[in-house]
């Protein structure tokens, strides 16, 4: 699928552009979130995790660390929502989580707007057309995280970031920039709690699906 003048070139050129400038403009917030993760949850105060990202190359995801590393009597880590804070429900209503990030769109693993990387986990489950979100750079915002979020559920989404490559263009980014600031306005605390409780996990929904099919 071509992306035309836009995708190819310009759409890049903007991400350096804007990326470069916002981690400067945004240092005295880097900086101050920064010490307040160390203070309020300890260290590493940036949270890395590989995604898959264009033609499917993984990268290491960064983000501000937003829970803590609290564990049960079994040693094991308790559920999200046990071990995030309200400081991290903070980071995570406002986006300012996902600050760091701007450095991953610097270094091409991501652009300001496209498909939000999903786990590694997921690559075998999507349909030839959910396949799309990677003929193109992820996003730090997308159509379908502009749509809802986490509240969108997940045939839904992964169909909004199919439309969203197949109409790649100057204005579709616009469009997703003026959903993004109005879903990131009306937050909510749901918004912020543990992603898979909230939409379930993709792998483990494709998976009983595909075993309901089967025949008995």
């Amino acid at each position: 699928m071509t992306q035309g003048i836009y995708g190819k070139y310009i759409k890049r050129l903007l991400d350096i552009i804007f990326a470069a400038g916002m981690l400067v403009v945004l240092s005295p917030v880097l900086l101050v979130t920064a010490i307040l993760v160390r203070v309020k949850l300890g260290s590493p105060v940036i949270f890395h995790q590989n995604r898959p990202g264009y033609q499917e190359k993984i990268f290491g995801l960064c983000k501000f660390r937003t829970m803590t590393d609290e564990r049960g009597a079994d040693g094991k880590l308790l559920p999200d929502k046990d071990r995030l804070t309200p400081l991290g429900k903070t980071l995570r209503r406002t986006s300012i989580d996902e600050l760091p990030e701007l450095w991953n769109i610097l270094k091409g693993d991501m652009s300001f707007i496209g498909p939000r990387p999903l786990l590694i986990e997921y690559l075998p489950y999507y349909t030839e057309r959910e396949q799309l979100r990677h003929t193109v750079r992820p996003g730090l915002t997308g159509l379908a995280q502009a749509s809802g979020r986490n509240l969108v559920n997940w045939d839904r989404r992964l169909e909004l970031d199919a439309q969203y490559v197949e109409n790649l263009s100057f204005a579709m980014d616009c469009k997703v920039i003026i959903m993004t600031i109005k879903t990131v306005l009306g937050h909510s605390d749901t918004v912020a709690e543990d992603t898979n409780a909230a939409e379930g996990n993709l792998a483990q929904i494709r998976r009983e699906k595909m075993q309901k099919k089967e025949p008995a």
